[in-house]
């Protein structure tokens, strides 16, 4: 896959952080957002409660963009792993019609790209979210893969949001067993348990 971003990865600290080029304020009520804002095809809000109902929109083929505004995100499942896509990035289109499942991450909003520049810089946006975790998935010991997703997702998200995320999503995120999720999730909850890496 071309990448034509550098990956958000810092050779020098060898510390992963998720992407920054979305903006991490928190979304303006709509008293402060301009006139077009809101009028903007865009970001026409298409919140879904049930993850049945986003899991229908991605096999549908319809193409959506996790809001880059909030700290939310989406878990696909697909046949033998998941993909995370982040704020900012594309779901659905012709990527996501063999999904098996979702589960939203945070307060999950996803909006109608309407330009071909949006959706060019979602897609974009996608594939970095994508290499992050394949630089996760490069480290061979599964504990240590786990632990280091984990950590990403409480420095992004709270740790509130990051518990509920079941250990079978965070385990086909990292290719791990969902007991190795179990076992490192004791490990942080009980820190005076050592576990062997």
């Amino acid at each position: 896959m071309c990448m034509d971003r550098q990956p958000p990865y810092n050779s020098t600290t060898e510390a992963l952080a998720f992407p920054e080029n979305h903006s991490m304020a928190k979304p303006q009520s709509r008293s402060h957002r301009g006139k077009d804002e809101d009028s903007h095809p865009s970001r026409a809000l298409v919140k879904y409660f049930n993850p049945s109902e986003i899991l229908t929109q991605l096999n549908s083929g319809q193409l959506l963009v996790v809001d880059s505004r909030r700290r939310n995100g989406l878990i696909i499942y697909k046949h033998f792993h998941a993909e995370f896509a982040g704020p900012g990035a594309a779901v659905g289109g012709i990527f996501d019609i063999d999904s098996q499942k979702t589960i939203p991450v945070g307060d999950s909003i996803l909006l109608y790209p309407d330009t071909y520049e949006q959706r060019q810089k979602a897609f974009g946006i996608r594939r970095q979210w994508i290499r992050l975790v394949e630089q996760i998935t490069a480290t061979p010991v599964p504990l240590q893969r786990t632990q280091m997703l984990l950590t990403q997702f409480e420095k992004y998200f709270d740790a509130e949001t990051v518990a509920r995320v079941p250990d079978e999503a965070i385990a086909r995120l990292v290719g791990v067993l969902p007991q190795t999720v179990r076992i490192v999730r004791h490990s942080i909850a009980n820190p005076g348990i050592g576990v062997l890496v």
